[in-house]
């Protein structure tokens, strides 16, 4: 089934195409942001050892496993949970 408009017509391949590449950008943009939380996780952590800190923060953890549970519902949790992971390691 096709789309037409006055002007043009739109083919759900090409509605698929178009919606791919939005997915791909907002992708580039979602690593990009996960990269940069990486690096301020990682002045974070080093400021924290430094001053004779844990490099963890558990309960800091929970308050972001549960923004992202609230925001996302459960596999909000499991989204978190990975960031956490990527920005600071397994513990």
């Amino acid at each position: 089934m096709t789309t037409t408009t006055a002007e043009t017509t739109v083919t759900p391949e090409a509605t698929i195409a178009d919606a791919r590449e939005r997915i791909d950008a907002l992708d580039d943009r979602i690593i990009g942001l996960i990269q940069e939380r990486m690096a301020v996780s990682a002045v974070v952590q080093q400021t924290r050892v430094a001053s004779g800190g844990r490099r963890v923060h558990l309960s800091r953890e929970m308050e972001i496993l549960g923004r992202y549970r609230d925001a996302l519902g459960k596999p909000g949790t499991g989204l978190a949970m990975t960031l956490l992971e990527l920005c600071r390691g397994r513990i």
